[in-house]
């Protein structure tokens, strides 16, 4: 938590060069918190979101206690509304949250431009769990699951998606096995390496970077992220989960 608090005065810092990075085209982009967080949880991300010219929005259906019935089918209405408008929204989802937008990535593909997760933990099978800080909680609210819950741990759940994936991960995460948090790189999938911890980044100044980055991409056009300038130094694209593996 105290890395958590030190990545948000870096945000205040970095605000002049969060200024700079590149503006959007005004399309949604769904915010989804991590395990037990809420709306206020992601309040920094999405107005990071707004000032870049997109309509962050939050997901409004109170505390993420994991897969109730009462969440995914609020997300499912969610996307629904979106279409409905003709929209095409980006998710973000953090931690928990990133393992659910990959559930509406794969439920909702012509609705979604792309998706980015930060910290989520979608490799861990059912059986993997206990390698989380989370675990114990997750386990003490799984009366309130959904029996759709165990879809979440399957491998047809940990396979690619077909709309562009960004995961964000760090090696320092301190919540989640940092391995856990990434997939094959390629085609339109990425793993992207930063500094920071699980806690904080949601608003860790060089994640959000990078997010402005991928955000920023026209709808149908996307390309693997460079990191530019000084993004050189601390942004590491990669690596390939054999290596990740061989790195163990």
């Amino acid at each position: 938590m105290a890395r958590a608090v030190g990545e948000l005065h870096a945000f205040t810092s970095a605000v002049p060069f969060l200024a700079a990075l590149p503006r959007g085209d005004g399309h949604p982009v769904l915010v989804l918190p991590g395990f037990t967080g809420d709306d206020r949880s992601t309040a920094t991300l999405r107005w990071f979101l707004t000032q870049r010219g997109y309509r962050a929005t939050p997901w409004e259906l109170g505390r993420n206690l994991g897969p109730t019935d009462h969440i995914l089918d609020g997300m499912d209405a969610l996307l629904e509304r979106f279409a409905e408008r003709g929209d095409r929204a980006s998710i973000v989802g953090w931690s928990l949250g990133g393992i659910f937008a990959r559930v509406l990535g794969r439920s909702h593909p012509t609705a979604i431009r792309s998706v980015i997760t930060l910290g989520s933990p979608f490799q861990l099978s059912a059986q993997d769990r206990d390698q989380t800080h989370a675990s114990d909680a997750y386990q003490a609210l799984s009366a309130l699951h959904s029996v759709r819950a165990q879809q979440l741990a399957t491998d047809e759940a940990r396979a690619p998606l077909s709309v562009p994936t960004t995961n964000i991960f760090s090696r320092a995460d301190g919540v989640v096995p940092w391995r856990s948090c990434i997939d094959t790189h390629g085609d339109q999938c990425e793993n992207i390496e930063v500094p920071g911890s699980h806690s904080g980044l949601g608003h860790n100044p060089i994640a959000l970077a990078v997010i402005a980055d991928r955000l920023a991409q026209p709808d149908g056009q996307w390309k693997p992220y460079v990191p530019q300038g000084c993004l050189r130094a601390v942004v590491r694209v990669g690596p390939l989960p054999s290596a990740a593996a061989a790195a163990a």
